[in-house]
């Protein structure tokens, strides 16, 4: 019997052909498509319009929140955390309700927010010839750290400071982490912004202000001070001080009388002591 497999001519026991196939037929893929397996691209985050601050934590918020002179643009908030701000508040906007996931979605790792989250307006800036006089007045001279330029608001607004008088460059942005630091300074404080911290300085002494310079190795001491009004605490950044140039403007450069083996400070804590030390000097304390 002929082999039902064998070409014409074929003897028995030749290679035996497979059977012909149809497009029905054809070998399974090796490998399945996994592109619905691919994972599918990040939303990108909404990002706050440019002339926004952002601001986190209670007390950053709440401040922002209950200051007339402020716009906002999106208000986040835990159950737990409108419930904070709603103590004491009418909410000038309507909070959207969010998990804590949804504000750290939005923030930095390490930011405390305690369940709030605003985008609110920038407050314009203070002009130099606004400056009020009736008030110390205090100016940095290239801090740039904004944990401790936070810090100095909040002391600057505890002791009624009259403005704070920075550079556009060589200071820190006025975000989430500088607001926190301040804890609700930045609606109390307004912000004078220079180009040029040298020639707003002498301005100002040009207009009859007192400039005293906080340096650890001056000879004078902050208690000795002939002190008077208008007058500009002037600080240097941590570890450099005051630039040379700074220091050859202040009327006064005057060091904190320190007992202790440690002869300098945080610069912030240098700002506390020396606005009660200017503040006591000017009443005669």
């Amino acid at each position: 019997m002929k082999s039902p497999y064998r070409r014409s001519g074929q003897k028995d026991g030749g290679q035996r052909p497979l059977p012909a196939t149809g497009p029905d037929d054809a070998a399974p893929k090796r490998f399945k498509d996994k592109s619905r397996f691919a994972p599918k691209p990040k939303k990108e985050k909404p990002k706050p319009p440019e002339d926004c601050d952002v601001l986190y934590g209670i007390h950053s918020v709440h401040e922002a929140l209950a200051n007339p002179a402020r716009k906002h643009h999106r208000l986040l908030a835990t159950e737990n955390g409108l419930l904070r701000l709603s103590e004491d508040l009418t909410l000038p906007i309507q909070a959207e309700v969010v998990k804590p996931d949804a504000i750290n979605a939005l923030l930095p790792a390490d930011a405390v927010h305690q369940g709030v989250y605003l985008e609110t307006f920038r407050l314009p800036l203070m002009r130099l010839e606004a400056v009020p006089q009736d008030r110390i007045i205090v100016a940095l001279d290239q801090v740039t750290d904004p944990h401790n330029v936070g810090a100095i608001l909040r002391s600057a607004a505890a002791f009624g400071v009259g403005a704070l008088l920075t550079t556009f460059r060589n200071s820190p942005e006025v975000s989430g982490v500088l607001a926190k630091a301040a804890s609700g300074a930045l609606e109390h404080v307004p912000i004078v912004g220079v180009t040029n911290l040298g020639r707003a300085l002498a301005s100002l002494q040009e207009e009859g202000f007192l400039l005293v310079g906080l340096d650890s190795e001056a000879t004078e001491e902050f208690h000795d001070l002939p002190l008077r009004m208008p007058l500009v605490l002037v600080l240097g950044a941590e570890g450099k001080g005051l630039r040379q140039s700074t220091r050859a403007l202040c009327n006064h450069l005057a060091r904190l009388e320190l007992p202790g083996a440690i002869r300098s400070l945080n610069v912030s804590n240098a700002a506390a002591i020396s606005l009660y030390a200017v503040s006591r000097g000017l009443k005669g304390g």
